[in-house]
């Protein structure tokens, strides 16, 4: 049976890495690397004489940035973008533009700490996740998100009474911004909140400060030993797991490495199974856009241990993977759009 290969084009200045990442996406079956090109200026001809499904696009390029680029491509021409970026600070800061314009995904490029073999294998699953998004739906659905002043006075009323409360977010493709979404809903006496968001290793950093300087809530990059405290996020550091960890009536993060659980460092699963155990009907678990099945099985654990729960629906998911395999475990309580994820999350913290 002919299966229709994925056709992807990959835009990057350095021969090498064109080199590295045709040879790796040429070894799978159902991806056909179709061109390759130095540069935006060559990449938009091929775009339009070749019209590939997904683009990968790295950042730092000569004659036109990629982040000048990207913002071309999603005004006329919007298709899924990865971004293939380096593991420098003003890199993983251009990645996160780069989010926020369009890009769908970000991966790291392969260095001593991360593999050609481990890049190419998250790389393909990427591809794969992002081929069939509908980048213009995707774009019209991001709203001016204004938080409704009346309803969030309410809600932080109710919880100055309530202590030892958790929400835990999962979340992978498309996360970025639906967690910028959730996370400048909060008050800032909102409960604990911990989080693991699919990023590679240093990118994390620099997302947790941009979050920081868009909520009231206080952002930050997890460290182990971290408390949980009420007004605080903790995102969990790219290429590693965190837990939820309890000491008497306090709560704290355990950060740490550990094998990979659906190709995934931090995994939604470890945190989700960690407040499950330590949290119990204290939490309440949320899982956002993504692909894959990372999250079901924890938020499994968590619906057992009497947590609540909430899944991004399909409409305003970029990726409706993880929510949908949450969603056929049957331990999701209320499917809801993006917009209404943070209201829903703290109802039911306090209730």
């Amino acid at each position: 049976m002919n299966t229709k290969k994925i056709k992807v084009l990959i835009v990057d200045d350095s021969a090498i890495v064109r080199k590295v990442l045709n040879e790796e996406l040429s070894r799978e079956k159902d991806i056909d690397v179709i061109g390759t090109a130095p540069d935006p200026y060559v990449a938009r001809d091929k775009i339009i004489n070749l019209k590939p499904d997904v683009i990968t696009l790295d950042i730092e390029m000569p004659r036109m940035d990629g982040l000048t680029f990207l913002r071309k491509l999603m005004k006329y021409y919007p298709i899924p973008v990865i971004i293939v970026s380096s593991l420098t600070t003003s890199g993983s800061k251009m990645a996160l533009d780069a989010l926020s314009y369009g890009a769908l995904e970000v991966i790291s490029k392969p260095s001593a700490a991360y593999s050609v073999g481990d890049m190419s294998v998250q790389l393909a699953e990427k591809i794969r996740a992002v081929a069939t998004v509908n980048v213009s739906a995707i774009r019209k659905e991001i709203s001016s998100e204004k938080n409704d002043v009346a309803q969030t006075q309410i809600i932080s009323n109710a919880l100055s009474e309530t202590t030892n409360k958790i929400i835990a977010i999962g979340a992978s493709t498309g996360g970025t911004e639906a967690l910028r979404n959730v996370l400048t809903r909060m008050p800032a006496n909102s409960p604990g909140i911990v989080v693991v968001q699919h990023m590679p290793a240093k990118f994390t950093t620099s997302f947790a400060e941009r979050l920081d300087s868009l909520c009231e809530v206080h952002v930050k990059e997890a460290a182990d030993g971290d408390s949980v405290l009420n007004g605080q996020v903790l995102i969990a550091p790219g290429n590693f797991h965190m837990l939820l960890k309890r000491s008497g009536a306090r709560y704290y993060v355990e950060v740490k490495t550990g094998p990979m659980v659906h190709h995934q460092r931090p995994a939604v699963d470890i945190l989700f199974k960690s407040v499950a155990k330590f949290a119990g009907s204290n939490a309440v678990g949320v899982i956002l856009t993504g692909m894959g099945a990372d999250g079901a099985s924890g938020m499994a654990f968590m619906k057992e241990a009497g947590a609540k729960t909430i899944a991004q629906d399909e409409k305003t998911c970029v990726v409706f993977g993880m929510p949908k395999e949450a969603i056929k475990t049957g331990a999701v309580d209320k499917v809801l759009p993006i917009d209404n994820i943070a209201q829903a999350a703290l109802n039911m913290a306090v209730s």
